[in-house]
């Protein structure tokens, strides 16, 4: 009986993995990649920080100027970004870039995506006055959240329910409707 209870256990782990999500990457070890995930993760603290001191601003046009410069500095960013991986052929993934022009393009596109979906979060409104008003700017950000998720760094981790958020509230795809606080 026992033995029927495990095979049952594996099966049913297998289809599970077989039906996942084709958008979400498989786990494998890269060393390169675990180092970078710990970065992040000052990263995006300083990232929370500084979107914290947005909210507290209290004052609605600050607030507006502040992320009409941030959302075109982004996009900017995950633009040029997009080109050096693109011609340096390299997949999401892939082991993790040890070329220092390909590794910072790599850390762009995930911080700030990652970031996008923090700001498109706290202040859906104010996001989709601009946002909507750049029709690039909605395939850069699919092309982000795709590389994010294929690349495995947000894989389980504390940041993972921004990217489906983003991805479920329609970013890349239009609207979220959620109310500014």
């Amino acid at each position: 009986m026992l033995c029927v209870c495990a095979v049952l256990l594996v099966l049913a782990a297998l289809s599970l993995s077989s039906s996942a999500d084709p958008e979400t990457h498989r786990p494998r070890h890269d060393s390169g990649l675990e180092i970078y995930k710990r970065l992040l993760e000052t990263k995006r603290k300083d990232q929370l920080n500084a979107l914290k001191n947005l909210v507290e601003l209290n004052d609605i046009n600050q607030q507006h100027k502040i992320i009409d410069i941030m959302l075109k500095g982004l996009f900017k960013v995950l633009e040029d970004s997009r080109a050096v991986l693109t011609a340096a052929n390299l997949q999401p993934d892939d082991p993790f870039p040890r070329d220092d022009k390909i590794k910072e393009a790599y850390s762009h596109v995930i911080e700030n995506t990652a970031f996008f979906g923090d700001v498109a979060l706290r202040f859906p409104r104010i996001v989709h006055h601009y946002y909507d008003r750049n029709a690039d700017w909605g395939v850069l950000l699919r092309w982000g959240l795709r590389f994010c998720n294929l690349t495995g760094v947000f894989a389980g981790g504390t940041h993972q329910h921004v990217l489906t958020l983003v991805r479920l509230g329609g970013y890349g795809y239009r609207y979220l409707h959620l109310q500014d606080y």
